[in-house]
C-alpha cells in the first residue's frame, strides 16, 4: 500500500490520490508489492530494497548512498502494548525533498507522529523534518516501553526475595511464575536494546547525511538532541538488563535451594529409616533358634527399639541444624 503526503501549511495532509509525486514530502509505503516499488521507482529515480535485502545484517548493507539518495534501515518495535514486543525493519530514504519509509510492520509511532504533524509541525516540510519527527517518536515509544518494564521489575524484586508475598501458592509455583516473568522481561529488555543499538546507527549516518545534504540547521539539532536521547535510553538499559539479569539468577538460585532441601529431607528421612529397617529385617528372618521369639516382651522391645533407632538420628541431625 501507497500512502502519499504533503506539507500544506506547515502541516501534514494525506493525499486522497497519489498525483505527481514530485511535490510530495512523504511516501510511506506499508508491505508493498512488486508493481508499487516499480511505480516509486520510476516516479523519484530510487531503487526499493526488498524484504529480504532490508533484513540484511552488515552495516554497509543497511546504511549507504546510491545516486543521491540516502538508505537508512533500522530494526524497531512494534506492539509495545502486548506482553512480547515485536521487531521489524523499516528502511528510510532520503531523495532530494523527499522521504520514502518502507515497512512490513504497522508500529504505533507512526499514526501517532502523523497525528502531531497534522496539527502542525514546522519541520514537516521537508523529507529529513519528517523523518526526525519519526525517529523522535520511536525514541519515545521506547522510552515508554523500558519505563513500562522497570515498574514491573520493581513489582518483581520484592516477590523475589520473600520481602513482599501476598499469595497462597505454593512456594515452588510462585517461583516457577516469577521466573517466567522475569525471563519475559528480560527478554523484552533484549529487544529493546537490539532496537536502541540500531536507532543509534541509524541517527548518526543521519546526521552525517543531513551535514551533505545541507539541511535544516533546526534538523541537525533535532538529529543530535534524538541521539543523546538514544545514549540516555540505552544507559537504562544495560542497567535494566544487568538487574534482570541478577533476578532472574537470584530466582533460579532460590529454585536450586528449595530442591536441595527437598533432597536433603529425603536424605535424612532415608537415614532415620534406615536403623529401624535393620531390627525388622532382623526379626524377620525365619531362623529356628531366635531367643526373642519366645519372649512375652519381644514385640513391643522390637517396636521400641525401632522408634528409638529413628529417634536417636533425629535428634542428632536436629543438634547440628541440619533439619
Amino acid at each position: 500500500m501507497i500512502t502519499v503526503y504533503d506539507a500544506v501549511g506547515g502541516k501534514l495532509v494525506q493525499r486522497d490520490r497519489m498525483g505527481d509525486l514530485s511535490t510530495s514530502v512523504w511516501i510511506d509505503l506499508i508491505e508493498p508489492k512488486e508493481d508499487e516499488d516499480k511505480y516509486i521507482e520510476q516516479a523519484l529515480g530510487i531503487e526499493v530494497p526488498t524484504r529480504s535485502e532490508m533484513r540484511e545484517i552488515e552495516a554497509s548493507n543497511r546504511f549507504y548512498t546510491e545516486n543521491g539518495a540516502y538508505y537508512m534501515t533500522s530494526i524497531i518495535l512494534h506492539n509495545s502494548e502486548q506482553d512480547v514486543p515485536m521487531t521489524s525493519v523499516v528502511t528510510f530514504i532520503l531523495s532530494g525533498n523527499h522521504l520514502v519509509t518502507v515497512r512490513y510492520a504497522s508500529p504505533r509511532a507512526f499514526p501517532v507522529y502523523i497525528a502531531r504533524a497534522a496539527k502542525g509541525d514546522v519541520d514537516c516540510v521537508t523529507g529529513a523534518g519528517v523523518m526526525i519527527g519519526i525517529l523522535e517518536m520511536l525514541i519515545e515509544r521506547e522510552a515508554d516501553l523500558i519505563e513500562r518494564v522497570q515498574d514491573e521489575v520493581e513489582r518483581i524484586a520484592p516477590l523475589v526475595f520473600g520481602q513482599r508475598n501476598t499469595s497462597s501458592a505454593p512456594q515452588s509455583r510462585r517461583l516457577e511464575v516469577l521466573l517466567k516473568t522475569v525471563g519475559k522481561e528480560g527478554d523484552v529488555v533484549a529487544r529493546a536494546q537490539e532496537s536502541a543499538m540500531s536507532l543509534h546507527r541509524l541517527s548518526l549516518y543521519f546526521a552525517n547525511a543531513a551535514r551533505e545534504r545541507k539541511d535544516d540547521q533546526r534538523v541537525a539539532a533535532r538529529i543530535e538532541a534524538a541521539n543523546h536521547d538514544i545514549l540516555s535510553l540505552m544507559e537504562s538499559m544495560r542497567f535494566l538488563s544487568a538487574r534482570t539479569s541478577f533476578l532472574l539468577d537470584a530466582t533460579l538460585g532460590m529454585i536450586s535451594n528449595e530442591q536441595n532441601q527437598i533432597i536433603k529431607l529425603f536424605s535424612v528421612m532415608a537415614v532415620m529409616l534406615m536403623p529401624p529397617t535393620l531390627v525388622a529385617s532382623i526379626y524377620g528372618m525365619n531362623f529356628r533358634h531366635m531367643p526373642e521369639l519366645e519372649l512375652d516382651y519381644g514385640y513391643p522391645l522390637a517396636l521400641i527399639l525401632m522408634f528409638a533407632a529413628a529417634l536417636i538420628p533425629y535428634l542428632y541431625f536436629k543438634k547440628k541444624g541440619w533439619l
